[in-house]
């Protein structure tokens, strides 16, 4: 049998895995601040938030998911974010600030 069921070459599976654990730190970092705040930090670390964490880990998340145009994974436009968003907002009940748009 040539190379693997799912037709990814390693890069590719690479990527992937690269994607779902940048998502699980993500996940990490949104139950941290919804445990303990924002303005909250690790006692290990009284220079970092929770929120400045949370930057971090969105900064690689994005940077991992930009990386999936290698797969042919269109990459949303500006435009698209904002219609997406747009349609999320239809069944948000609390972001009213955020309707016209986000600093």
């Amino acid at each position: 049998m040539d190379g693997h069921f799912n037709k990814l070459t390693p890069a590719e599976a690479e990527r992937l895995a690269m994607l779902a654990e940048e998502c699980g730190e993500v996940i990490q970092m949104i139950g941290k601040i919804l445990r303990h705040g924002y303005d909250s930090y690790h006692p290990n670390d009284p220079s970092t938030t929770n929120r400045q964490l949370l930057g971090r880990e969105l900064t690689d998340l994005l940077a991992v998911a930009a990386a999936l145009c290698r797969d042919n994974v269109p990459e949303g436009s500006l435009h698209d974010q904002d219609q997406a968003w747009e349609r999320k907002l239809r069944y948000a009940h609390h972001q009213e600030e955020l309707v016209v748009e986000c600093p």
